[in-house]
């Protein structure tokens, strides 16, 4: 079972988007793949898919991984920056090897931790909502 503080450190990288976006756009142009490419490798629709590679909708883990896998690359690599690798403390390496630890766990051990991870995440985004929902009213 995941501990409580891995938990938290997957939500916090997931929401904070770490320029996903902007990663996935640059692994994906590095290997001279085209967006309809990765949209059909997972099978995806092309609307969904450009908001996600223009940051405009946070992608759910289990589309991550199915993208990571389109284009070839780990988990660990969508969170990655080429510069910021240089420039990466202690805790972020930890992070980072766990995350490539996950392409190691059996399929099922991989579904269970993401659908952990996208139910923090949809609890996190349903209470930004509600928040921003209040502040309009009030």
């Amino acid at each position: 079972m995941i501990n409580k503080a891995l938990k938290r450190t997957f939500v916090a990288v997931l929401s904070n988007n770490m320029d996903i976006s902007k990663n996935i756009k640059r692994i994906r142009e590095a290997k001279g793949l085209s967006q309809k490419e990765v949209i059909t490798a997972i099978d995806m629709g092309a609307a969904q898919y450009s908001r996600i590679e223009n940051g405009k909708t946070d992608p759910s883990v289990s589309t991550l991984m199915k993208i990571a896998k389109a284009l070839g690359v780990s988990m660990a690599e969508l969170f990655t920056d080429k510069e910021v690798l240089q420039d990466i403390s202690s805790v972020d390496t930890t992070l980072m090897e766990r995350v490539s630890l996950i392409d190691s766990l059996s399929k099922e051990e991989q579904k269970t931790i993401f659908s952990i991870l996208d139910a923090f995440i949809s609890k996190r985004k349903l209470k930004s909502t509600l928040k921003n929902v209040l502040q309009d009213i009030g």
